[in-house]
């Protein structure tokens, strides 16, 4: 998903694009993981949480540093206005795209603003650093990293200022990647790659890619990423999909244990037993276990949710005591 790919006098960084290759293997690891959490097949909130958020994290910062790096090989010594253009074009369209599908597939939670919508911004902002001494790309990474640490407000709570990473209760989305912290991620890329032209080490790298031979399936990977990242997800769905129709989930099951991991980090097992009987009991006649177990609900049904989840907890501990 880099903006374009390198000047052809200079010649391609193999070791660049096997980078980006890694990320999209990892990323693969994740989304199926992600899949068999949505289709029920594991506990809800799994990649949301722990290493699994971490991980998720990781793999979109280390796409973001590659689109910095990429940023500077192709247009470091001067902007290519028409490839920069196409490509932008390209990631775009596959952006819009994305949000599209998501919407109509998920409206509660679609994708306003994932990786790539992240990558059209961060790629016309990137633009201005690449003629800063690589100083001012450092230091604006490390304030676009600690700024949501020090500044966050409800006024950016909805979809419109979300993108800003500055909401203090973002909407539900399926793939939110805001600007802050995330394009610390572009601009250290810039950074380390403006670094690595002045110290020559791009040139060492291009020597690396006779030794790296045995690797080249992985390069053509990097080298294709926008196309994998888009086909990817509906082939692990429908794989998801087409095995949950042979064995499906126990969804009853995994509300039973996401609720009483969630109830055993602070009340007892007999609690717990009739808390999570009281919610599912009560979840299913409000006809909102299938919302639930989808992980679609809009505002109105998770407040009706969290009301049950309330008087639930009031009538477990009149029936049983605290505990």
């Amino acid at each position: 998903m880099s903006p374009a790919a390198g000047p052809a006098s200079t010649g391609r960084i193999e070791i660049v694009d096997i980078a980006r290759a890694v990320a999209l293997l990892a990323m693969v690891v994740y989304h199926f993981t992600w899949d068999l959490e949505f289709f029920n097949y594991l506990d809800r909130g799994l990649t949301g949480e722990g290493g699994w958020r971490i991980f998720a994290r990781v793999i979109a910062s280390s796409f973001l540093f590659l689109v910095g790096v990429s940023l500077v090989l192709a247009h470091g010594s001067g902007v290519r206005r028409r490839p920069f253009l196409v490509r932008l074009a390209q990631v775009a369209a596959a952006a819009a795209a994305v949000s599209v599908a998501t919407y109509f597939a998920t409206p509660n939670s679609f994708v306003f603003f994932g990786i790539l919508h992240h990558i059209v911004i961060a790629s016309l902002i990137g633009l201005v650093f690449l003629r800063l001494p690589w100083v001012f790309a450092a230091l604006a990474a490390a304030g676009t990293i600690t700024l949501p640490w020090f500044v966050a407000s409800p006024a950016f709570d909805s979809r419109w200022l979300a993108w800003t990473g500055l909401a203090e209760s973002p909407p539900l989305s399926n793939d939110l990647v805001p600007i802050f912290p995330f394009f610390g991620a572009v601009l250290a890329g810039i950074a380390a790659a403006r670094l690595a032209q002045a110290a020559g080490l791009f040139e060492t790298m291009r020597r690396w890619n006779s030794s790296l031979r045995s690797l080249a399936p992985l390069g053509r990977l990097g080298r294709h990423s926008l196309m994998f990242y888009l086909v990817h997800q509906p082939v692990l769905i429908g794989i998801v999909y087409v095995v949950a129709l042979i064995a499906p989930p126990d969804r009853e099951a995994v509300f039973r244990s996401d609720c009483s991991r969630a109830c055993l980090a602070q009340q007892d097992e007999r609690f717990c037993q009739a808390y999570c009987d009281c919610a599912q009991r009560e979840i299913v006649a409000a006809d909102l276990f299938d919302a639930l177990m989808a992980g679609d609900t809009d505002e109105a049904q998770m407040t009706r949710i969290r009301d049950i989840i309330n008087e639930c907890t009031f009538r477990t501990v009149d029936e049983i005591g605290p505990q």
